[in-house]
């Protein structure tokens, strides 16, 4: 992909001024022919030639704008703030933010502000637009190569029957049939256009579905992890394969139009690059990563240059005719993803990459795109080429929703699968412009690509969103509680984790103490949490049939967890599973799990920070009820790594704020589990309001059944102490849990908020200090810095029938 800029020579006049042609500010004249004597009219103007390409300032009577430097900050300024006001307006219509970047380049473009004489004159030059251009360039490159790092090609070895069908179908047979319709019509082509190879590369593009394009929307609409996505984008991972392999093949048929040894020396450069790529610098990137710790960064001169690399590979591959954007992402490719150095690279590049270079990229497109010239085209020149993408558009959606039926995936979601795999997005405004460059298209193809590109991605994206709900699976309407867990059955326990070395020792305590017996044994799904970072493809793993990748390995951990298991026998089952996914969507996986094993309890512990998101959607989403872990370190043993005889120390001294409603059930149920344990007292006070002020006469039934129930099972239990206190408004209630401060309790345990009297909270409506609405206000306060206490708090949420 060469970009030209045109050379002019330009006299020097006596009075010291330049002249040179500039079309787009031409002046109209006239020339007598000297042969003929006719009157010929042309485009001349003239322009001050600037010793600077930076103004000396409007002080020294300067105008700004006829230096490029200030042209091109002004046009970043621009087209960063058309896009962002375009954006606010559509975001209420569920439009993915390309559709607003496309939007912000056209409105830049000679579409409209472009189309002002004023603008024009003031605010465009030619050399602005060759940096404009070329930065576009740069973003495009950037773009490839994020891309290529976050890509993981080894999951094209663990790709299923559904998903290599899917995209070969998919693929296939729009190839196809594009390529019949571009026959049909051919005598009506563009000279350039009409070829088999430019014929052949359209017909594979619109076959193909890029794994950048899905990967953005699909995080846009959180749909990373969810079962459409994670087969939407193994899908497109194989057919991004087709796709360069597609690009690939045009380049050498154009080299070979002009001559066929052409061809020849494309495929030895190719196969060159290549095999430099994979046995000199792949090796180097897989040292750099071995050798960087865990935890600590890249050395800043990796960084720097690999960074060089990508303008470098994009200097080799253009100088070989090679597409520019393939040889940024052919490095990417080999830079190991996830952790480290994959995340590093993403992290450092990602911001000027978004924010700063690819802005100049949809200038570039707007500046190719021109709806007057659209219009002012012959109608049978641009059929041709309208039903060739009309055709790839409807036949690469309906051959995927056939290859769904095959799969007998439901109706739905196979709808949904084929408006996915039908998105068109980034990549397509790269070959777009690759084919503007190799001249297979003129300005009104290219216009009329891009319209009919955000009109599909615009229609398509609130269809997705509107029909596919992520979170349907987990409406159950069956009971998957501890209330409700018939005594004598296995206890499900989905078991958290986020970092293995804080919070291990606690959460194995807690296992410990809901006393895990012969009649009432636990089955533990220990599920670790990791976030998604220096990758596209999301992870769950099942330890007993896939491989943990390094990278994510957490084998200490597990080994604490197995010796724990071993010193309890047959009370206590763990399987092991691993998460690696935005933390937006991790909880689709924690629910999903849930689910699937039906589980009776989440066990999540409170993190502050980024991950408190997971929280609060498995808390809102749970198919089942949820306890959080608020750990300050008193249910932990003096001894952290040796398991020994016991995870207890004697004397527990644990207390149930009872404050009425389904929540506070729950946790009354679960702390008289962990009284069978003999090393536990429990002390359990339940609050009531002053005259039955406000009680919901349901729930103050239900609540007076469940601790009838308890007192009568525990009467006779020295261990077990009942309290209640009246109050009359939130004031006095925390007043009596601080009045309780003093016994020195290791752990309290609360229910949520659901059924709670509003009477017992009057006045704490305002207060929270971590703002922590996964909680609930006397969760929050006991946990709080207020409330000096060193216990530790379990918050319980009971399930929440959705179904």
């Amino acid at each position: 992909m060469t970009r030209a800029f045109p050379a002019y020579h330009s006299p020097q006049t006596p009075n010291g001024w330049h002249k040179h042609f500039h079309p787009s500010h031409a002046l109209q004249g006239t020339m007598e022919n000297v042969a003929n004597g006719s009157a010929i009219p042309f485009s001349i103007v003239c322009e001050t030639r600037k010793e600077f390409d930076h103004s000396p300032g409007i002080f020294s009577g300067d105008n700004p704008f006829t230096h490029s430097f200030p042209l091109i900050m002004f046009h970043l300024v621009l087209i960063i703030t058309i896009t962002r006001i375009v954006r606010f307006l559509l975001k209420p219509l569920r439009q993915p933010i390309i559709i607003s970047q496309i939007i912000g380049g056209v409105i830049v473009g000679p579409s409209f502000l472009g189309r002002s004489r004023w603008f024009q004159r003031h605010m465009t030059t030619e050399a602005a637009q060759f940096l404009i251009n070329n930065l576009g360039v740069m973003g495009f490159m950037f773009f490839s190569f994020i891309y290529g790092v976050k890509m993981d090609i080894g999951l094209l070895k663990k790709s299923g029957k559904v998903h290599v069908s899917t995209a070969l179908f998919g693929i296939a047979i729009p190839t196809i049939a594009v390529f019949i319709v571009a026959l049909c019509m051919r005598r009506n082509m563009d000279k350039e256009l009409s070829t088999i190879s430019s014929i052949g590369v359209l017909a594979g593009y619109l076959g193909i579905t890029a794994f950048p394009v899905l990967y953005n929307i699909l995080k846009e609409l959180n749909l990373l992890n969810s079962d459409i996505g994670r087969v939407a984008l193994s899908t497109a991972l194989i057919s991004d394969v087709f796709g360069v392999s597609t690009v690939v093949a045009f380049e050498a048929g154009k080299q070979g139009e002009t001559k066929a040894d052409n061809a020849l020396w494309y495929m030895i450069s190719l196969v060159i690059i290549i095999a430099f790529i994979l046995f000199c610098v792949r090796p180097v990137m897989v040292w750099i990563n071995n050798n960087t710790l865990e935890g600590q960064p890249v050395d800043q001169s990796f960084v720097v240059a690999i960074l060089l690399g990508v303008f470098l590979m994009g200097f080799i591959t253009d100088m070989f005719g090679i597409a520019i954007v393939n040889g940024s992402l052919w490095l990417g490719l080999v830079v190991p993803d996830g952790p480290r150095l994959g995340a590093t690279l993403e992290h450092k590049s990602k911001t000027i990459m978004k924010e700063f270079l690819m802005p100049f990229s949809f200038i570039m497109v707007g500046s190719h795109t021109d709806f007057y010239t659209l219009g002012a085209t012959e109608w049978s020149r641009l059929a041709p080429l309208f039903f060739m993408v009309l055709t790839g558009y409807l036949t690469k959606f309906f051959s995927t929703w056939m290859a769904t039926f095959y799969w007998r995936m439901a109706p739905r979601d196979g709808l949904t699968l084929s408006l996915i795999m039908s998105l068109r997005g980034q990549v397509e405004l790269i070959l777009f412009v690759h084919f503007m460059d190799k001249k297979i298209l003129k300005l009104p193809g290219f216009t009329l690509l891009v319209l009919m590109t955000t009109i599909l991605t615009a229609t398509f994206t609130p269809l997705i969103s509107i029909l596919y709900d992520p979170t349907r699976p987990y409406m159950v309407n069956k009971r998957r509680n501890i209330q409700h867990n018939p005594p004598d059955e296995e206890l499900r326990i989905v078991l958290c984790i986020i970092d293995p070395e804080m919070t291990i020792n606690s959460l194995i305590h807690l296992l410990d103490i809901s006393s895990p017996a012969s009649t009432s044994p636990l089955s533990v799904y220990a599920l670790r949490l990791i976030e998604l970072v220096g990758r596209a493809n999301p992870l769950f793993i099942n330890h007993a049939k896939q491989q943990v990748p390094t990278i994510y390995q957490w084998t200490h951990t597990i080994n604490v967890l197995e010796r724990y298991q071993q010193l309890k026998g047959v009370f206590v089952k763990f399987q092991f599973f691993t998460t690696v996914a935005p933390k937006q969507t991790m909880f689709r996986d924690i629910c999903e799990l849930a689910l699937e094993k039906k589980a009776s309890l989440i066990i999540l512990p409170f993190k502050m920070g980024g991950l408190r998101i997971v929280n609060s959607q498995v808390l809102n989403h749970a198919p089942c009820s949820i306890a959080i872990l608020v750990d300050k370190g008193l249910l932990e043993t003096t001894n952290t790594t040796t398991i020994g005889n016991s995870f207890r120390q004697s004397g527990y001294r644990f207390a149930v704020l009872f404050l009425g409603g389904a929540d506070a059930r729950e946790a009354l149920v679960y702390a008289d589990r962990m009284i069978a344990n003999q090393d536990v007292s429990l002390t359990v006070i339940r609050f009531l309001s002053y005259n039955n002020m406000g009680d919901n006469e349901m729930e103050k039934k239900l609540d007076d059944g469940i601790v009838t129930w308890f007192w009568v099972k525990n009467e006779i239990n020295e261990r077990v102490v009942y309290k209640e206190v009246v109050v009359t408004n939130g004031e006095e209630t925390i007043a009596a849990i601080q009045a309780m401060n003093d016994v020195g309790f290791n752990l309290l345990i609360v229910g949520r908020k659901q059924g709670i009297n509003p009477v017992l909270l009057t006045g704490l409506s305002e207060w929270s200090e971590n703002e922590s609405e996964e909680l609930g206000l006397i969760g929050d306060y006991v946990s709080s810095q207020d409330f000096s206490s060193s216990a530790s708090v379990l918050v319980v949420q009971q399930q929440i029938l959705r179904g």
